[in-house]
């Protein structure tokens, strides 16, 4: 959970230093190398890996670093507190990994009225998030209050109409959370906010004619946005060379009508091999955009020359609508029935990551550490441990896998769902985020038809 490499005062050791935490180190590798050594001889792998513990002992130099190192989460806390020239570290997915193993997670359910599905959204601090819909509505809601808010959308030059408006299906911080990127009022253009007081900054025009589905930030000034069109955008907002128009004299008219400026994108690029970009995502380990077209292919660009790399065709994929990177470059790719995980250097499969429940679609994937957390169609969380290469299993009952199960929402009329089959309705859960802790989990989405209109909305906390 944590580490710390504890500093000893002048003539003494840290309350971490027992030598014989040294001993009991050697007889707990010694014990793994024997059950390392057994299954091979059971059943040899095709490919097997040694370690330098095997044949060589640790130095005196080592010994004394490990003697050094606390795994105390209490004097992680006193080190941070008192500000100490420590080296420390802390699993950030520790929390959430042991609340869904021990059961602790429960729902809230957030009463959203007539408001229909939920597409995108974000943790804008520890009480406030923000989310967009398909009714092209930005809404933030406050936690502590349990209200929830309207944000003006931004409307371009050209002006837009009712056909114009198709949904909010994106929503982004940059890295150093000042801004906040998401759909404006024509669903092909962008909208940045000024964060936290959601002050509009401008908006982004004249790049896409079609609907603009995701979108990702390089840095703090750039960003990359992906469209219905097939092409992929690249914006630049700094606030210095960004020319703001004027305010009106009047009073009056300055708080009816915030100013914001009107932007045209750096460069514009047609994605080659690909009908309709669903997702995109930035990869930092490899310095590359990767996109997902709803014809089966997974596209690369570098995100340094802003040019195509490369396109693959996706085994057996359908209906692949979202993506999620890893720190380390792995990706994780959302199709109908199972989720793939993807080598980043050739984008082959490396696991297959099948459903436990036939049909349900996976609507929604992110990454904390080594957790896959995935939002399904039939309202069910579920979460793959990567490095064990298989689904959480719970604490509390062994048996089975950790599973969040959503509540109904809101549908209308309820009619229409009694009649449309003898299945029981569940939403389909098409967003998902964790606060900056990782123990608080915001879940939203709706009705999976087309046809239907409703919402679903809640927080596990």
């Amino acid at each position: 959970m944590s580490k710390t490499i504890r500093k000893p005062t002048e003539g003494s050791y840290p309350s971490c230093y027992i030598t014989s935490r040294i001993e009991e180190r050697r007889q707990r590798e010694k014990q793994l190398r024997q059950e390392r050594r057994r299954k091979n001889t059971d059943k040899p792998d095709d490919f097997v890996t040694y370690e330098d513990s095997d044949s060589e002992e640790e130095t005196p130099h080592q010994q004394r670093q490990i003697l050094n190192t606390s795994f105390n989460f209490v004097d992680y806390v006193r080190s941070r507190e008192s500000d100490l020239k420590e080296a420390r570290m802390v699993d950030s997915s520790h929390a959430s990994r042991h609340i869904l193993t021990h059961d602790m997670f429960k729902e809230t359910p957030i009463n959203l009225g007539n408001i229909n599905k939920v597409f995108c959204s974000q943790w804008l601090s520890n009480r406030q998030i923000v989310f967009g819909t398909k009714c092209n509505k930005l809404m933030v809601y406050d936690v502590n209050m349990r209200r929830v808010d309207s944000i003006p959308t931004l409307r371009n030059s050209r002006g837009s109409n009712v056909d114009t408006q198709s949904g909010i299906h994106s929503c982004q911080i940059n890295p150093s959370r000042t801004l906040l990127a998401t759909g404006a009022r024509h669903s092909a253009d962008i909208a940045i906010y000024r964060l936290p007081t959601l002050d509009p900054v401008c908006i982004g025009e004249n790049a896409h004619r079609d609907w603009v589905f995701d979108m990702t930030w390089l840095d703090d000034q750039f960003l990359v946005s992906g469209s219905r069109d097939t092409k992929l955008a690249l914006w630049r907002i700094n606030e210095d060379i960004i020319e703001v128009p004027e305010k009106p004299e009047k009073e009056e008219e300055q708080e009816a009508c915030p100013t914001y400026a009107h932007i045209n994108p750096v460069c514009v690029k047609e994605v080659r091999s690909a009908q309709k970009i669903r997702a995109v995502c930035f990869n930092k380990e490899y310095k590359e955009i990767a996109l997902l077209s709803l014809n089966g292919y997974m596209h690369l660009f570098n995100a340094e020359t802003f040019s195509q790399k490369m396109s693959r065709k996706l085994p057996n994929c359908q209906e692949n609508v979202c993506i999620a990177c890893q720190e380390n470059g792995l990706y994780a790719v959302g199709c109908r029935s199972y989720t793939l995980l993807l080598d980043p250097r050739t984008l082959q499969a490396v696991k297959k990551i099948a459903s436990r429940y036939n049909g349900c679609g996976i609507r929604s994937a992110s990454f904390q550490q080594n957790i896959l957390t995935i939002g399904t169609g039939l309202g069910m969380l579920m979460f793959f441990d990567v490095r064990a290469g298989k689904y959480l299993e719970s604490s509390i009952n062994t048996s089975r896998t950790v599973v969040l199960k959503a509540s109904k929402g809101y549908v209308f009329p309820d009619e229409d769902v009694d009649n449309l089959s003898n299945v029981k309705y569940v939403p389909a859960i098409y967003t998902h985020c964790y606060d900056q802790s990782y123990t608080r989990l915001f879940t939203a989405g709706g009705p999976l038809p087309a046809t239907l209109i409703g919402n679903y909305c809640g927080i596990w906390q």
